[in-house]
């Protein structure tokens, strides 16, 4: 089967490497289509995508946002016209509520007692910044010992430094993704699956859902396609690649079925 991935990240966001480094990650793994997703921000798009075009495999420019329903309802964008002002502004609009949103986990954590200050915070984050890079600064200062602990111990509800998302809406974030002429498509659906309104999100634009994800279930991704079927919407892949050092998934790209990867394949590039 066809090997692609449609979901993947750099130090743009919340990624360990640099676009660069992702893109040819995927290329050693056998990735023939690849997106470069990083929350709210385009900026590391067009690195991305000289490297796959020097290497010659389908690249469509993408973006991941967040929505304030639950922690983990993302929305992906793919064929995003980098140069709409519109979203550009909407993208730089949900950064500034993500610092906002990160300068109350940190005061949270220092009224807790735990030493952290916005310095060893933001200088992890030149571009969006994440509850990530707070877990990577507690990492750095020996307080956890990696960042999935960091998020066990102080940044998931009902812990010291939970702060909730301040993103936008599901249906805004679909909206304003097909308003950049982009396609939306449900992130990692399998873990949000109590929070599923595929009738409202398809009547808003939805047309894509990401149903080969390293979390999924075989069950899950059968009730998933059941569901693109049911909507007429595509089945895509993605691995959620955030680098060797995130303690995540380690290597990119995601077999497809072929007959999805052709559907994908005429609906992005027209072929």
């Amino acid at each position: 089967m066809p090997k692609i991935d449609l979901h993947t990240h750099s130090d743009f966001s919340d990624g360990t490497c640099t676009p660069e480094e992702v893109v040819h990650a995927a290329l050693k793994a056998g990735v023939s289509v690849y997106a470069l997703t990083d929350h709210d921000t385009t900026d590391g798009v067009l690195r991305a995508q000289k490297v796959c075009e020097e290497h010659r495999i389908f690249f469509t420019a993408g973006v991941e946002i967040s929505t304030r329903e639950h922690d983990h309802l993302h929305f992906t964008g793919y064929n995003i016209d980098l140069e709409n002002a519109e979203f550009q502004a909407f993208l730089a609009q949900n950064r500034q509520n993500r610092r906002e949103r990160i300068r109350k986990i940190i005061q949270q954590l220092i009224t807790a007692g735990v030493d952290i200050t916005e310095e060893e915070v933001f200088s992890r984050a030149p571009n969006t910044v994440s509850r990530a890079h707070v877990a990577d600064a507690l990492k750095a200062k020996g307080i956890v010992p990696n960042r999935q602990e960091g998020f066990r111990r102080y940044l998931v509800p009902g812990q010291p430094g939970y702060v909730p998302s301040a993103g936008v809406t599901a249906i805004e974030a679909i909206q304003h993704i097909k308003r950049a002429g982009g396609m939306p498509v449900i992130a990692h659906p399998g873990i949000v699956s109590e929070h599923w309104n595929f009738p409202a999100w398809t009547e808003a634009g939805l047309e894509g859902v990401e149903v080969f994800y390293p979390a999924h279930t075989f069950t899950m991704k059968q009730d998933l396609l059941a569901i693109t079927r049911k909507y007429g919407l595509l089945a895509t892949a993605g691995s959620d690649y955030h680098g060797p050092r995130a303690g995540r998934i380690t290597t990119p790209g995601m077999q497809i079925p072929q007959p999805h990867y052709d559907k994908l394949l005429r609906r992005l590039f027209n072929r």
